[in-house]
């Protein structure tokens, strides 16, 4: 009897693999190998930056938070302390948003901490 293979599965396979690789240049959308290993390569690099994504964005909000309590005369570990002694709960994402968007309750926190 012959070896039965199913063509129609692993040419699926391939064909939505090498679509998934489609604008990265030369052998690396055409060529089966290539493309895979990139493909794959590619999905660890998306593993890691949704991870560095969270840890950039907090370093953002640190530094927008540190520049205007240094507009109120204040550093910005110094605001923390005060923030979490006044038992104040607000995250850095918020926080710097007010103050980048709305400096009057920027200045309304910073002033009930002093």
């Amino acid at each position: 009897m012959p070896r039965s293979v199913n063509h129609v599965a692993s040419r699926a396979k391939r064909k939505r693999i090498l679509s998934l690789t489609r604008g990265y240049i030369g052998a690396r959308k055409n060529v089966w190998t290539v493309a895979k290993n990139t493909w794959e390569k590619g999905l660890t690099y998306a593993y890691r930056d949704r991870k560095n994504k969270k840890r950039n964005f907090r370093a953002l909000w640190i530094q927008r938070i540190n520049a205007a309590a240094r507009l109120e005369g204040m550093s910005y570990s110094v605001l923390m302390g005060k923030l979490h002694k006044a038992g104040i709960e607000i995250n850095r994402k918020v926080l710097a948003d007010l103050a980048m968007n709305a400096p009057e309750a920027f200045k309304a926190i910073v002033a009930k901490v002093k």
